[in-house]
């Protein structure tokens, strides 16, 4: 049994991104009496504005964009019953070949090392054996999201505290069925109309969306805590045109959402794998 209390800590890039990877487990080990941080990394400054208005649009004020995320954030936050939520502050990137992603202080520009201080002193602060992240490639090429994965590399190399990393996973083998199953209720899968229509035949061609299979490691069952993680996902209001799951019914976002999937990127527990805790090998087996 270990000396400090079980801790897990979610890294993630924006407001909002703590609910759509990790909500569940939040939820989950937070109700069993396990201590949840949540770190988010950027102000979220480069999102949608108050009625919807855009990046680059009149009226899109960054600066009150980001104050009003902090306020979601910290709604979704009591939703899923975290225990801590730390923010560094560091200013949204925007999206891969935005102009802000060159502005002076984004967080995508910022020296990996530099960035990853801050995150290394709340390591050392809340003591987590497990950390949470994204890939190398920030799961879907999202500069923050891939400067989110450096940081936190760094931050648990160097400070030697986290027994396990994971990054999140979505299973691309399940795809097609989400997607038949999106339209048998009138939903657009996401990206569809853009293939049908050819928007993009000129583009770089991208990687497959979602994760191999065989590279997943641990799937948790959150399949109690789905209505709590739409309800956090909700709480980003004025984000509703960009989280394509809040047009999902209850009933299928609970199928859609009722396991969460990782991939153990470290490991120093040599607990088997597949699992189906991220405490395998931290916690005596229950």
């Amino acid at each position: 049994m270990p000396s400090e209390p079980l801790t897990l800590m979610a890294v993630h890039a924006h407001p909002d991104d703590e609910a759509t990877s990790t909500g569940g487990v939040l939820a989950r080990y937070g109700a069993e009496g396990i201590r949840t941080v949540v770190v988010t990394c950027t102000d979220g400054s480069c999102g949608d504005g108050p009625g919807g208005v855009k990046p680059g649009e009149p009226g899109h004020d960054r600066d009150e964009v980001a104050r009003l995320r902090t306020v979601e954030l910290e709604r979704a936050c009591d939703v899923l019953g975290v225990g801590t939520l730390e923010q560094l502050g560091y200013r949204d990137s925007g999206m891969m070949g935005w102009a802000a992603n060159d502005e002076p202080g984004a967080f995508w520009g910022m020296d990996a090392i530099e960035a990853a201080r801050p995150l290394e002193d709340l390591i050392r602060k809340h003591r987590p054996q497990v950390v949470v992240t994204y890939d190398a490639n920030g799961f879907y090429g999202h500069p923050d999201h891939i400067m989110a994965h450096r940081i936190a590399m760094i931050a648990a190399s160097a400070s030697g505290i986290p027994v396990k990393l994971y990054y999140t996973a979505i299973a691309r083998a399940g795809l097609a069925t989400l997607a038949e199953e999106l339209r048998k209720v009138g939903i657009d899968p996401p990206g569809a109309s853009d293939r049908e229509e050819g928007r993009y035949a000129e583009a770089p061609a991208r990687p497959p969306f979602g994760t191999p299979d065989a590279l997943i490691t641990t799937a948790v069952d959150v399949d109690a805590y789905t209505g709590a993680k739409r309800r956090a996902l909700a709480a980003h209001g004025s984000q509703a045109d960009n989280i394509f799951f809040l047009q999902l019914g209850e009933e299928l976002f609970g199928r859609v959402f009722g396991t969460e999937r990782f991939i153990r990127a470290v490991d120093r527990t040599d607990a088997e794998v597949p699992e189906t805790d991220l405490f395998a090998g931290v916690r005596p087996t229950q």
